[in-house]
């Protein structure tokens, strides 16, 4: 029973909930933090325990954006002034046309005031707000009518809870971009390429996908950002222009565009449209033109709206990155789980300054939905400037010779049978012995990820693979050295270092060693929620789905998975057998038995420059006694660790008064199990 709250204590949480939520602006907004992440969970746990304690949860409390059951399904919401979409230019003459029209509408001869801002290629979400604090989130859906995804919404940590600031209107609709920025999409599209899972095509996709999970735990394993541009129905307050509204914006905490331009005249629009366009590299999200609106509201008010678009704003299109060729044939490549992706290979086409001969097709339904066959001559277009995918047919140019590409009904590389499972897009091939599988699921073991064995990639496991040499992973710990000399492409010394990587690999994370086992839909966030709630891989063997999802943030799907993978002798037999054969697993993730006697805890540590062991050893090191190794540097740094030929980090380190310490100094801090070392003084 919770005891019962006290004004004193209503205020203090008040307090520890102001505090942490200002820390996360400033982590997640600004990206400038103030204190380091081993102060701000101390601060979120002593607000979790009180809450707890006392039964009492303020509702812009951080801890509330996640724990949500899943969802049934999504309810419709009605959006109380329409999301109407924007009409497009395409040329700077159609933006001064767009310019000539305002002019004419407004019967004027002077220069409009215009804002531009980079237009985000993501999800429109309506962010509502009642006496300040978060109502509901809702998707555009038609415009008139979206879907309520205020609990997934809520596990984005740049999205405020409640807005502060000076001025607080008594209802505001926000509107805005829920977008994944190009680095976190391509992490996204590698770990579901190496947890056999189909890739999602572009930015966008994967964070509508993400944003529309009915299971909150999703969303929140995937890092999306919100950018802020406008209003719809506003109760309590005016705002005079879009630059009037962004200040507030800003002001009350909300992450706006990157950059937004304030131009006087359709020249400096131009102008502002071509800098956007130059640069568009340099964002980190995915843009793919630059939004203009006429600033003042007032004559927004007067211009109106068309049937779903409104007459004050455009949208200008940059030049996609595109090139036509033809498709000479299509292929299904087999991952590690057995999903079989299709893949073009085109005649050689420049594209954005690279030569581009093949791009995934993802899977057999994006095939069909555009009608793909062999032979025919498609734009294909590097979204992001990064992965190149097909955009549409060109079906004037079809001959009659062209071949559709059917789905296979064997495996491609083992001639196995194949399967698809009621309710997914992937195809799978379904023998436990075929060759791709196994040597997928070998490297992904040996990949820097895993096992980090130096010298066991794709080739020479290929080439171990096809002597006979290492059929399963654990193969790897019965090589001998002489085995290796009678390969090609090994000498004396490489065969040594591939000996010695495999024996060093021998000392491994539980973590770590969870992610490389290659569990399907385990991956890495998923390995180490795993090793901080079980001390021992032994502790895995025979756990029950149930015991897997009383872990917060596991699944069902990813629960019955890992279950099964734990129930099935074969692989307790493997995993033993590596055990037999040398394999130490520690686990210095385990939450229950560390804290409070480690040498780095509540330390924050950042790398520049090379070390004497690689960066993500030195990372796993310091992470393994308690510190956090960051890869940006700020004021709530506790140690820069130099190396040789540092970066720019070691000037950023000087301007902020961060110290500087060694490798051996660092290991000397570790050894010496004190967190204020006097020669750091």
């Amino acid at each position: 029973m919770a005891e019962k709250i006290s004004e004193e204590i209503k205020k203090k949480m008040g307090k520890l909930v102001k505090e942490l939520n200002y820390h996360n602006y400033r982590y997640y907004v600004l990206d400038s933090p103030v204190i380091s992440d081993e102060e701000y969970d101390k601060l979120y746990r002593h607000l979790k325990e009180l809450e707890d304690k006392y039964n009492y949860i303020l509702p812009d409390s951080p801890t509330q954006r996640i724990g949500a059951p899943p969802l049934e399904k999504f309810e419709k919401v009605k959006h109380t002034e329409p999301m109407l979409s924007l009409d497009n230019a395409f040329s700077h003459d159609e933006v001064k046309e767009f310019d000539r029209r305002i002019k004419r509408l407004l019967d004027t001869e002077g220069e409009i005031e215009y804002t531009v801002e980079p237009k985000y290629d993501g999800l429109a979400i309506e962010l509502t707000y009642r006496g300040g604090f978060l109502f509901r989130a809702s998707t555009r859906g038609d415009g008139y009518e979206g879907e309520d995804v205020t609990q997934n919404i809520k596990t984005i940590k740049s999205v405020p809870l409640k807005i502060e600031g000076g001025s607080i209107p008594d209802e505001i609709d926000i509107r805005g971009e829920v977008y994944m920025d190009l680095d976190e999409f391509e992490k996204l599209n590698r770990q579901r390429e190496k947890n056999g899972e189909p890739l999602f095509a572009n930015p966008r996709n994967a964070a509508a996908g993400s944003v529309r999970q009915l299971d909150p735990s999703i969303t929140i394993s995937r890092k999306l950002y919100l950018a802020c541009y406008g209003i719809g129905t506003v109760k309590g307050m005016n705002f005079r222009s879009q630059s009037e509204l962004i200040k507030w914006l800003k002001e009350s905490r909300f992450p706006t565009p990157a950059k937004v331009e304030i131009a006087k005249g359709i020249n400096k629009v131009i102008d502002a449209i071509k800098e956007f366009e130059e640069k568009r590299g340099d964002f980190s999200f995915e843009t793919d033109g630059a939004v203009v609106k006429v600033d003042d509201f007032g004559l927004q008010q007067k211009l109106g709206v068309k049937t779903r678009e409104p007459r004050w704003a455009i949208a200008y299109k940059f030049q996609a990155h595109q090139g036509t060729t033809r498709i000479k044939e299509i292929h299904g490549s087999v991952g590690r789980t057995g999903v079989i992706t299709p893949f073009a290979v085109f005649e050689p086409v420049r594209i954005g300054g690279v030569t581009v001969s093949r791009s995934t097709l993802h899977n057999w339904d994006e095939i069909e939905r555009k009608d793909i066959r062999v032979g025919d001559t498609v734009v294909v277009e590097r979204a992001g400037d990064v992965i190149p995918h097909v955009i549409m047919v060109i079906k004037e140019k079809r001959t009659g010779k062209e071949k559709k590409f059917p789905i296979p009904e064997k495996c491609p590389v083992c001639g196995s049978k194949v399967a698809r499972e009621e309710g997914e897009v992937a195809v799978r091939c379904v023998s436990l012995h075929c060759p791709a599988q196994v040597q997928e699921k070998i490297i992904h073991f040996a990949s820097r990820g895993g096992m980090d064995i130096e010298g066991l990639g794709e080739k020479n496991v290929e080439l171990l693979y096809s002597r006979g040499l290492i059929k399963h992973f654990e193969d790897i710990y019965r090589l001998k050295k002489e085995d290796l000399l009678e390969l090609p492409r090994f000498a004396e010394k490489s065969a040594q270092n591939l000996i010695e990587a495999i024996e060093k690999s021998k000392h491994a994370i539980l973590a770590k060693f969870l992610f490389a086992i290659g569990i399907q839909h385990a991956g890495e966030y998923a390995a180490k929620l795993l090793a901080k709630n079980f001390k021992r891989l032994e502790d895995l063997y025979k756990v029950t789905p149930e015991r897997i999802m009383s872990i917060k943030q596991m699944g069902e799907k990813i629960a019955s998975s890992i279950s099964a993978f734990f129930n099935d002798q074969k692989n307790i037999d493997v995993l033993n057998s590596m055990i037999k054969l040398g394999l130490k697993i520690t686990n210095p993730d385990f939450i229950s038995e560390k804290k409070g006697e480690m040498s780095l805890e509540g330390l924050t540590f950042v790398i520049t420059g090379t070390l004497p062991k690689a960066r993500n050893e030195v990372e796993d090191l310091i992470e393994a006694n308690g510190g956090h190794a960051s890869s940006a540097i700020s004021a709530s740094t506790s140690y820069l660790v130099v190396g040789e030929e540092p970066g720019s980090k070691l000037d950023k380190a000087k301007t902020l008064g961060v110290k500087t310490i060694s490798y051996d100094e660092l290991i000397k801090m570790i050894e010496k199990k004190t967190k204020n070392p006097g020669l750091f003084d």
